[in-house]
């Protein structure tokens, strides 16, 4: 078995099942062996049914109280049934699973497993796992590694695939320096490889978790060294001066800009006139104004006669950057033009002659901008949105586009200074840690479950006022492709609540992007008063009417992505509100949350994030999406990150050649990353 060898040479694997591998970027062997589980599941004693906690996956041994019954709503089938113990009930749910009422009799004690949710005033496990008591006595002592899916793919099918590689794995020659594996006392990465796939116990999976964790960051920081070095030789090939046209557009803007914005604009001035490319971050809170400061750069560069480009991370943003990009400019002589994927051929061609032919100044778009075909005349300044949505491999295309164009990336996601300083070692660093004098800071209020009636009755006030609120819904991680059922169904159950004038409708990631853009368009338009979303609701979306955002479960997320989704709201002139909704009792989770419920400095709680978080689990899932890691998160991995970074500015120090590592796997799952 070779690494360039197809998965369709596995048993079990034919055309059908390789074209669903393909789309989490899996052909061969070695993508096969480097698709690492997103996570485990553990098995730990059975408690009682009084003792269960919203959120936390636990196991319970429970009789079942009558026989299942099978129902429908809408497209779902629902089959339900009730557990009990000497202590209380439990609520059983499995969706789209009839065959289930045949499984279960009525009577019978099993242990069920899952994440309790509350569901109708009721705790309730959806799609359990269940055993019976002789075979959860052995589970115990077993992992189960959960694996990136997409529909019509199952974990087991992954299982069974991954089984048939381990004389691969063990075959996988080492690649980290032996100094820097007897440094940090990592194990080999063929050990790390086969305990991550098949775990024999906590304790060997935690030394392999540690060692890909480790091998993400080094490999990442080891691309970006090779970014430094060529930094300093990149001459400016576009001196651009911010003229009198610049200025005064500044000074034709309805409010006065922040001292952030004014140093940040000074910083980028000096950058672009200076000897050397520019490569510089900016990194601001959510509502900072960071476009602004982007907006008057990018004209700069139009007054000078060249062009520029603005890359956003989704079609959503661009059209809404397009929009705000020609309203703003195009008063000014500027031509603007949006190049996106769901593009006719005849509107893309288009975009591309005005490219090549220096007739559109400003392009908007999204990763369509980096592709081959796309030939601007004279590119002076490429800007990211979200910089931290985009691979380092994308970076780099970024830096070879056209002839050395300057680089400014902008990102609202609050990364402690410390830590920005590693993961963005190749750029310098602009901070806009302040908000326009105009903003209202949102009122914040962490409450239980209880307050969700209260909650429902203010939002309806708000709507009466003419505002518009969101409902975050987390995905249902235990059970696969739940989140859009748990959005659906939350929705129908909103809807008998609240009064029948109030227009609710829902959007989740299985959703095309076509459907997606139309909601949120129509949101936009005011023609959605409640929207119930996953966290797929684009970071950036500006809906200033919007004034309440409830996040359902708050304690699944880390306070950073938290303070992301706060973002939603606050935009406009109107006092905005956000309620995180809490299932758990536990005093860290309320610790954590009331940092959020007293600040709204995202800087802070990045940092406060950092400190509360401690040492990774190394068995659950990631609660932040930074930088697109797969396995590794830089707040609970943080002391990796550092590490990492101290091994390669030693190896630096001892001459290494960086360019010998092979980053090409690493790319390759990083962009996979950015999909999942």
């Amino acid at each position: 078995m070779k690494a360039s060898d197809l998965i369709t040479e596995l048993k079990g694997v034919g055309l059908k099942t390789a074209a669903l591998f393909h789309k989490l970027n899996v052909e061969t062997i070695e993508d096969l062996v480097h698709l690492y589980p997103r996570y485990y599941i553990t098995y730990e004693a059975p408690i009682e049914a009084c003792d269960l906690k919203i959120g936390e996956r636990a196991a319970v041994r429970l009789t079942l109280s009558g026989p299942l019954s099978v129902h429908r709503t809408g497209r779902l089938t629902l089959v339900t049934g009730t557990g009990r113990d000497a202590s209380g009930s439990v609520r059983l749910v499995w969706y789209n699973m009839p065959y289930m009422k045949n499984n279960i009799r009525s009577g019978s004690t099993l242990v069920f497993c899952g994440t309790p949710v509350m569901r109708q005033g009721k705790i309730t496990l959806e799609h359990p796992e269940y055993f019976t008591e002789a075979v959860y006595t052995r589970q115990m002592e077993t992992l189960k590694p959960v694996y990136p899916l997409t529909s019509g793919l199952t974990n087991n099918a992954v299982v069974k695939a991954v089984e048939q590689t381990l004389p691969y794995m063990e075959s996988v020659p080492e690649f980290m320096p032996e100094a820097v594996l007897k440094r940090q006392g990592l194990i080999a990465h063929k050990d790390a490889l086969r305990e991550i796939h098949f775990p024999f116990n906590k304790e060997r999976t935690i030394l392999a978790k540690k060692r890909m964790i480790f091998d993400e960051f080094f490999m990442f920081l080891s691309l970006m060294e090779q970014l430094k070095q060529t930094k300093n030789i990149r001459k400016n090939h576009f001196p651009i001066v911010f003229g009198e046209k610049v200025e005064a557009f500044l000074k034709s803007l309805p409010y006065e800009l922040t001292n952030a914005q004014k140093k940040t604009l000074k910083e980028i001035r000096t950058d672009m006139a200076g000897g050397y490319q520019m490569n510089r971050l900016v990194q601001g809170d959510v509502g900072s104004g960071k476009t602004i400061v982007a907006m008057a750069a990018l004209y700069a560069v139009v007054t000078e006669g060249f062009q520029g480009a603005f890359m956003a991370p989704t079609e959503v943003l661009a059209r809404q950057q397009y929009n705000d990009f020609r309203k703003m400019l195009e008063p000014l002589g500027v031509k603007v033009g949006l190049l996106i994927g769901s593009q006719k051929k005849k509107e893309r061609d288009t975009m591309y002659e005005g490219l090549a032919s220096g007739t559109v100044d400003i392009m908007v778009g999204t990763h369509a901008l980096i592709q081959e075909k796309t030939i601007f005349q004279n590119l002076a300044l490429v800007v990211t949105d979200e910089q931290h949505r985009f691979g380092v491999n994308q970076r780099k295309a970024l830096q070879e586009k056209g002839g050395m164009p300057h680089i400014l990336v902008m990102s609202a996601t609050p990364i402690p200074r410390t830590l920005a300083i590693i993961m963005y070692g190749d750029l310098d660093i602009s901070i806009m840690d302040e908000l326009p004098k105009n903003r209202l800071p949102i009122k914040n209020c962490v409450v239980g479950n209880g307050y969700r009636p209260t909650a429902y009755r203010f939002m309806e006030k708000q709507i009466e006022e003419g505002r518009q609120v969101y409902i975050i819904c987390p995905m249902v991680e235990e059970s696969e492709g739940l989140d859009a059922e748990n959005v659906v169904e939350y929705t129908k159950e909103l809807k008998k609540k609240m009064k029948e004038s109030i227009r609710i409708d829902y959007l989740h990631g299985k959703m095309k992007g076509t459907e997606k853009d139309e909601i949120m368009k129509r949101f936009a338009n005011r023609e959605i008063d409640i929207l119930v979303s996953t966290t797929v609701i684009e970071v950036g979306i500006n809906v200033p009417n919007a004034t309440v955002i409830m996040i359902e479960n708050a304690e699944r997320f880390g306070l950073a992505q938290l303070h992301q989704l706060r973002g939603r709201v606050g935009r406009g002139s109107h006092q905005s509100y956000c309620i995180f909704m809490t299932g758990s009792d536990k005093q860290e989770v309320k610790e954590r949350l009331n940092i959020l419920g007293k600040s709204n400095d995202g800087f802070h709680i990045a940092n406060e994030d950092l400190r509360l978080r401690g040492p990774g689990d190394f068995f659950g899932i990631r609660q932040s999406g930074e930088m697109d890691f797969i396995m590794a998160d830089i707040y609970s991995n943080s002391d990796l990150l550092k590490a990492a970074n101290q091994e390669i500015q030693q190896l630096k120090k001892d001459g290494f050649d960086f360019s010998t590592l092979n980053n090409k796997n690493f790319e390759k799952k990083q962009s996979f990353a950015s999909q999942i």
